[in-house]
Order: C-alpha cells, then structure tokens, then sequence
C-alpha cells in the first residue's frame, strides 16, 4: 500500500490511532470514483478503524457498505472480497450474532479451502478463527475446541493467527470448566503474543489477560485473577475505547469478581 492513496490511513490504523484512520479512510473513499479499486480498500479501513474504537453497529453498516464496492473492484470471488466477508462476519459476534457469524465463516472456509496460494490458505484459517469465537459464543464449547484444535495441528507458525487461536482454544477450555487447561493454554498464548511484534499485538490488546483471568477465577485464584481482568481492562480502554466489546467483557467479568474472596 506504500505511495497509494490509501497508505496513510493503513498506517494511522496499524499505528492504532483509529479516530484518525476512520476519518482519513472516509474522506479518501469519498474522493475517489465509484468501481475505484482504493475506494473499496479506503471502506474496509473504515470500517476496521470504526469497530476497533467499539462502535460495532457502525462498523457492521461500514462492512455493508463496503461488500458491494469490493464485489465491482475485485470479484466475488477475489482473496480480498472474501477476506472483507470473514472480517464483516467477525464483526457480528461483537454484536451477539454469532450464528449469522458461524454460517459466514463456514462459507467463506469453503470457498478458501478451493483455492490456492498462500492468500487463499491464510484465508481459510482466518475463517475457522472465526468459527471458533462464534461457537465459543454459542456455547458449543466442545466443537470449538475440536476445531481450533485441527486448525492449530497444521499450523506452526508463531504469528498473530495461531495466537489467536490459542486464545480461542483457551476460551474453549474455560467454557468447559477445564480451568487448568486453559490456564496452561492462556499462558503459552501469552508468551508468543509478547514475542510477536508491536504492530501485530495491537488487535488483541487485553484479550491474554481475559482468558487468564477467567482461568485463574475458575482456580479460586481470585486475587491474582482480578489484577489480570484489571489489566485488562485498562489496555482495552486505552487502546479501544469503553464500548468495545473487550473492554464490556473485561468490565463485566471486575464486576462478577466484586466481593469474591480473595
């Protein structure tokens, strides 16, 4: 994206400065004719800027808006148009919509696994991350760690994407009540989220913490677990904004532990 005319909104996202990127993003899309390739691109920052800041009903419409212009500029059946629909569906599970989310992730994965190249491949994981948090959302704890479970099997490598697997293998564990499972999962979770790159570590700011707090409160370790959720907390707020759904999560979960015995 360097030198193109969406370069400075893709870095004031990945710099995590969101209000900037949204508002740069937007007026780019505006500027630039309809069908234009940037145009399309400039609407998924948008809306990747305006779900990072909590504003999920928003970000949602920004992922509506932007399907049909990436449908024009790329193709239905393009890496990108496909990759826009497994972000859009990831979207809904901030809003509690998590079979809508498991029925697009699923399709999405389908048409990924009929691919080829390393885009196609990545997109398919990307996908099943999403299944697993909406089955997680579901309550189908076990399916959600059978399938993170097969997904982390074939991948090694220490990135972003096996991190948040991890975390969603983790979340799996805890429905279950298999607290100390997840703990051992959360905290190796931890230890490659601090060795990943700053850039790639801003998405998931706070989401260690929460999945090791939730652990550590399975344990009866409730002190140790309320200094994780708070520190958690705190990054989401900072980083996301109080209306983010981590931040919400990470609120509620203080609350549950107020006047529980150390």
């Amino acid at each position: 994206m360097t030198g193109t005319p969406v370069a400075e909104a893709k870095a004031l996202y990945e710099a995590g400065r969101y209000v900037e990127a949204e508002a740069e993003a937007r007026t780019v899309a505006r500027s630039r004719p309809d069908g234009d390739a940037y145009a399309a691109v400039a609407l998924n920052i948008a809306a990747l800027a305006t779900g990072a800041q909590g504003r999920h009903v928003e970000a949602l419409a920004a992922y509506d808006e932007a399907l049909p212009a990436f449908d024009r500029a790329f193709g239905a059946d393009h890496w990108l148009t496909l990759k826009l629909r497994s972000d859009r569906a990831q979207q809904m599970t901030s809003l509690g919509r998590h079979a809508e989310c498991e029925a697009e992730c699923a399709a999405v994965a389908e048409v990924a696994d009929r691919g080829t190249g390393p885009e196609m491949k990545l997109l398919a994981v990307a996908a099943r991350n999403g299944l697993v948090f909406a089955l997680n959302g579901q309550g189908r704890h076990q399916e959600a760690e059978r399938l993170a479970r097969e997904v982390l099997a074939t991948r090694r490598e220490p990135d972003r994407m096996s991190l948040v697997l991890r975390l969603g293998l983790a979340r799996s564990l805890n429905g279950q009540d298999r607290y100390e499972d997840a703990l051992a999962e959360a905290q190796g979770a931890e230890r490659l989220y601090r060795a990943l790159p700053e850039q790639q570590r801003r998405a998931d700011r706070g989401a260690v913490e929460l999945v090791l707090a939730k652990a550590l409160l399975g344990l009866g370790r409730v002190y140790e677990a309320r200094r994780k959720a708070a520190a958690g907390h705190e990054a989401c707020l900072a980083s996301f904004g109080p209306d983010h759904r981590r931040t919400v999560e990470a609120r509620t979960l203080l609350d549950r532990m107020e006047g529980a015995r150390p």
